[in-house]
């Protein structure tokens, strides 16, 4: 039996979004406001899913305890309060989308989490937009 269990998290971020291969002009016609050279932020909430048979030892698919704190110590901490673009070095050189957002935080976590156990990110950068990614 598969069930999957979910820790939401979240942190709070500045970004900018530009392409610097192209001119101003196209990154304000593409990336409108987010492209404001003095940046922007979002409150960004983070669910992190992990699937996978239930122990029968421990009923558990995994420990949320420690779910908790690698999402704490390896997301929260590293990306909380800081500009992305400036402060999170997978973003010296890859545009800060929810989607490239996304990616890292799933290669973050997933060297960390029993291989035998899927995992899925799903972050929102604001209510109603959000992106999912589980590796695929």
């Amino acid at each position: 039996m598969r069930v999957t269990v979910n820790r939401k998290a979240h942190f709070n971020a500045a970004h900018r979004l530009y392409n610097n291969e192209w001119t101003d002009a196209r990154n304000a016609s593409v990336f409108g406001k987010c492209a404001n050279p003095n940046y922007h932020g979002h409150n960004y909430d983070l669910i992190v899913s992990v699937t996978g048979e239930i122990n029968p030892d421990t009923g558990f698919v995994m420990d949320m305890k420690v779910l908790k704190k690698l999402i704490r110590e390896d997301i929260e901490e590293q990306f909380d309060h800081k500009n992305l673009n400036e402060e999170v070095k997978e973003f010296k050189t890859l545009n800060p989308t929810a989607e490239n957002i996304s990616v890292v935080i799933w290669n973050k976590l997933r060297n960390k989490i029993d291989q035998n156990l899927d995992l899925s990110v799903t972050l929102y950068e604001t209510p109603r937009n959000f992106v999912t990614y589980n590796g695929g």
